[in-house]
């Protein structure tokens, strides 16, 4: 037999030796095939420490087998785990012919998040989703992922630096407390500290020394603090077990941090653990009672998470007393299931629940906030703010509140009356008025304490605006008024819409997506939505609006001044001499600015001092006051009447823009008596036009029946004659 079969050989007994002491029934026979399958997989493989790669896949199915006893899947899948990823010859479809589909979809899960963070940045919105999903269908692929971290942890050394840090950081920052959210707390203590010692390896060893340092003086002190506790519990016959420990290396340094203190001043580095092997609870508050009984207990330091447990199923009374020589210490007291259940969590749980409830009925209290947090997130809401929801699930400590009738609610740290009314229920999050808190009436943005009895003031008028997203913690919360929001929104956006379109049906304007957008965004809204949401609002006036913008436009199309100052000189100088009383004369004369009379026009002429005969239209307004003035200086004029003449004039024109449409308006002007075209000047805006077309008539019935017959074109909207200057 070669060394590296016997090498596999020695290994794969030792798993099956562990399997059949920490599992119930475990399918020896599947574990051997999967140790098999794995073997011949990674054959020609190794690790950064030159090991066979089998190596890697047995220590993640040993910490299965032992540190977190699951069950079979879960070993089974720790040794299959890198299969698919690093051999493109095995496929899932492999991985569930040969072992199952339950099986072959945690590998698919574990393959996906390894695929997730590398060479990525571990704030992606969308790889922690992913990652929750996966964990999601089934607990045992994160299970699996925390001995695969534990493990690449443990040899981290064999890589380079850089992924060294990276990995290390990741660890830190997701996987550490991802465990401590299913209750795994000895594997979060090492990951945390493993973690620490390479991000940060001068204070790592700094704190380790000068705990090393004072071992044998902390033990004398454990003794001493020990031996009346140990005489007491003897006394009641109880069967126990006491111990003390110095904190973890990271949770120590943590302090240091937050306490702006050096090692020295950190008092409390110690924990006594007494672990009572009952299934009796109240043991544990006797046990309680003696402590109190032989040293002082601190005020404020007591937590019962014997009674209201943690949300990961962590129990356990805490309390911190005056020990010997004045030195504070921290005592956990706690039974022996209890005990299991705060080092292996949802491990310890899957071991008791087995053959009374279906494994996925007992994990739903740990995998409950994740369905929570992805049901509560979607669309653009989940990228941006899923991150920051996933980390304040993890990282926040719990605060536990009252209903008035006494049943508690979790929140996490800095909650409001809001993010309790919403834990409630939704509707009454949306009523939430005001709240008592602990009898008293506080703002609905205090933030509540725990052991806070909260009761909640609703009025059927009260919603919620958007001033409540600044305080509001939890993602219920957050989802619910996020969603009433655009509910409320989108009425408005609708009801104003409907405003906008209506009243430019009225005014025969016609605007597409892109120029209701652009129009918003010149009257200084941010978008067509908050444009129509403004005018459902009545906070906009339209008609001043669109009046604007089509001035706006006009300007743009053409420059109607320019354009109409063009023309009337040009109609003067063809339109030949005028008439005086009768007689073509050659008198000096000027066109009066205030009605621009043109050829064609009925018109009088008025005698001024200097500027000779002023020509008016007769329907001129200032005709008026003249007359009643000064009747003898008018004089009876008229344009010259030449046999098959012509003369120029300009119309406006607007409408809807269609394929042809100028085709179309060209050719109604030109087959009607052959009607000459001067220019014409029209462009298209907003999905309409409008312009200017100067064209030559014989009168003004042939101008008239012109105009008649443009309006009557199909999209034409407007048809005028340009016949002054425009202020």
């Amino acid at each position: 037999m070669s060394i590296a079969a016997a090498t596999n050989k020695f290994m794969l007994e030792e798993l099956l030796t562990n399997c059949r002491k920490n599992l119930s029934k475990p399918r020896l026979d599947l574990i051997e095939k999967a140790f098999d399958f794995a073997s011949i997989a990674h054959e020609n493989d190794t690790r950064a420490s030159n090991e066979p790669y089998i190596t890697h896949p047995f220590a993640v199915a040993n910490i299965l087998a032992t540190e977190i006893p699951f069950d079979d899947v879960s070993v089974v899948c720790g040794l299959l785990h890198d299969v698919v990823e690093d051999n493109a010859e095995y496929t899932s479809d492999s991985i569930k012919k040969h072992f199952g589909e339950d099986i072959s979809i945690i590998v698919d899960g574990l393959t996906k998040i390894k695929n997730l963070f590398k060479g990525a940045d571990i704030n992606q919105g969308e790889n922690y989703r992913k990652l929750l999903m996966s964990i999601s269908k089934d607990v045992r692929v994160i299970i699996v992922k925390f001995a695969d971290r534990l493990h690449n942890m443990r040899t981290i050394e064999y890589l380079n630096p850089d992924k060294r840090k990276r990995v290390a950081k990741e660890t830190l920052e997701l996987y550490a407390p991802l465990a401590h959210r299913f209750g795994l707390g000895k594997l979060k203590w090492e990951l945390e500290d493993l973690a620490f010692k390479e991000l940060n390896k001068q204070a790592y060893e700094d704190i380790k020394k000068k705990i090393n340092s004072k071992r044998q003086e902390r033990e004398k002190y454990i003794q001493k603090f020990s031996e009346p506790l140990i005489q007491k519990l003897n006394e009641q016959n109880y069967k126990f077990e006491i111990s003390g420990r110095p904190k973890h290396l990271y949770s120590i340094y943590k302090k240091m941090i937050k306490r702006h203190k050096p090692f020295e001043e950190i008092y409390d580095l110690f924990a006594f653990r007494i672990i009572i092997d009952t299934d009796d609870s109240s043991q544990c508050y006797h046990t309680l009672g003696f402590i109190n009984q032989i040293y002082l207990p601190v005020p404020d330091r007591f937590k019962d998470y014997v009674a209201i447990p943690k949300s990961n199923n962590y129990q356990s009374i805490h309390t911190t007393v005056v020990g010997p020589d004045g030195i504070l210490v921290e005592v956990q007291i706690r039974t022996r299931k209890m005990h299991e259940i705060a080092e292996q969590g949802v491990a310890a749980h899957w071991k008791y629940k087995e053959g009374k409830v279906a494994p996925e009925r007992t994990i739903d209290g740990y995998v409950g906030w994740i369905r929570e947090l992805l049901e509560n997130t979607g669309g653009e809401d989940l990228r941006k703010s899923i991150i920051d929801n996933f980390k304040l699930n993890l990282y926040s400590d719990e605060i536990y509140i009252f209903t008035p009738k006494g049943e508690l609610r979790r929140l996490p740290q800095k909650a409001t009356p809001i993010d309790f009314a919403f834990e409630i229920h939704s509707k009454v999050g949306f009523h939430c008025l005001g709240a008592k808190v602990n009898q008293r009436i506080v703002p609905i943005d205090t933030v509540l304490q725990s052991g806070d009895q909260v009761e909640i003031l609703t009025s059927k008028n009260q919603k919620p605006n958007k001033s409540w997203l600044k305080f509001v913690v939890t993602q219920k919360a957050k989802s619910e008024i996020k969603k009433f929001l655009n509910r409320e929104e989108e009425i408005f956006v609708i009801q104003g819409k409907e405003l906008f379109e209506k009243k430019i049906k009225k005014l025969k304007l016609v605007f597409n997506s892109d120029e209701v957008n652009k129009l918003a965004n010149n009257a200084k809204y941010d978008n067509s939505r908050q444009l129509y949401k403004e005018i459902a609002q009545g906070k906009v006036n339209l008609d001043e609006l669109l009046t604007v913008q089509t001035e706006k436009d006009d300007k743009k199309v053409f420059d109607v001044n320019l354009e109409f100052e063009t023309f009337q000189n040009y109609a003067r100088t063809t339109g030949g001499s005028l008439v005086v009383d009768g007689e073509s004369s050659q008198m000096l004369y000027s066109y009066s600015k205030c009605c621009n009379p043109i050829p064609g026009d009925p018109v009088v002429g008025f005698v001024t001092v200097g500027e000779g005969v002023k020509i008016h239209r007769k329907n001129c307004k200032n005709l008026i006051s003249i007359l009643e003035k000064e009747p003898e200086k008018i004089q009876t004029i008229q344009w010259p009447k030449i046999e098959s003449s012509s003369f120029i004039v300009a119309l406006t024109i607007r409408g809807s823009d269609s394929p042809g449409i100028l085709h179309e308006i060209t050719n109604t002007i030109v087959t009607y008596k052959n009607t000459n075209i001067k220019s014409v000047n029209i462009d298209s805006k907003h999905s309409g036009f409008a312009g200017f077309i100067s064209l030559y008539v014989t009168d003004l019935e042939h101008l008239q029946r012109i105009i008649d017959r443009l309006k009557k074109l199909k999209g034409v909207s407007h048809v005028a004659r340009l016949e002054s200057v425009i202020n």
